[in-house]
């Protein structure tokens, strides 16, 4: 998952942003009100985690203007605010989850996994299309039931594309999903094209149909017409 961390407390931003990146996400931390909405006028992203103290805003007022925006970002609230008020309040306006400081990352992340689950493949746990198995909790992929041996960014990858069937994805909309904004520096997409190379020789290896079209002067798109 693509995330947007907003929390303006150093250790406790770095400590989570580390562990979602170890658990696989793609996190981008800011710390304010304004560079928060900075990025969420600017990226797309699949959760947003909002502190609601921020040094000059609050985390409350980011979530309404998400919904106003009309994001289909999931939203975590997490704050020290422990009142039965302030979580109705944070639940009312849109959020999914409230968590209360101090959490376990543990819980944080499974939240993230079932808001993935929801925005993404209906709430399911398991994602099925033809031949094409995926438990995304296990990280693990299958053709007719054939495992496939993927590295995280080809698991990602794979995911990203069962998630946008027959749409065409350009390769800077990959780059940002998976690898975040910092890609906008990026002076060649190349890499991009390995990455998907690699991934649909596997799966056609392992039995798979070939879903993964090039859009030449475009980009890709899995084709299940």
């Amino acid at each position: 998952m693509k995330i947007l961390l907003i929390e303006d407390e150093v250790t406790l931003a770095s400590s989570i942003a580390d562990y979602l990146v170890d658990e696989g996400h793609i996190c981008e931390s800011v710390g304010t009100f304004s560079d928060a909405t900075e990025k969420i006028e600017l990226y797309e992203y699949d959760c947003l985690i909002v502190d609601i103290n921020l040094p000059d805003g609050s985390g409350l007022d980011l979530i309404k203007l998400a919904k106003k925006r009309k994001l289909e970002s999931g939203i975590i609230i997490i704050s020290a605010r422990i009142s039965l008020e302030n979580r109705i309040e944070g639940l009312d306006i849109g959020a999914d989850h409230y968590l209360t400081k101090p959490f376990h990352l543990a819980e944080l992340n499974a939240h993230l996994k079932s808001i993935n689950r929801r925005i993404h493949f209906s709430g399911s746990n398991q994602i099925n299309y033809n031949e094409i198995k995926i438990l995304p909790d296990e990280r693990r992929a299958f053709i007719n039931e054939k495992e496939l041996t993927l590295t995280r960014k080809e698991f990602e990858l794979l995911i990203f594309f069962l998630a946008n069937k027959n749409k065409v994805i350009t390769k800077a909309g990959i780059a940002e999903h998976l690898w975040g904004d910092y890609m906008d520096t990026a002076d060649s997409f190349d890499f991009i094209y390995t990455h998907i190379k690699n991934l649909r020789q596997k799966m056609m290896k392992t039995g798979s149909e070939d879903y993964i079209k090039t859009i030449y002067g475009v980009g890709y798109k899995f084709d299940v017409s």
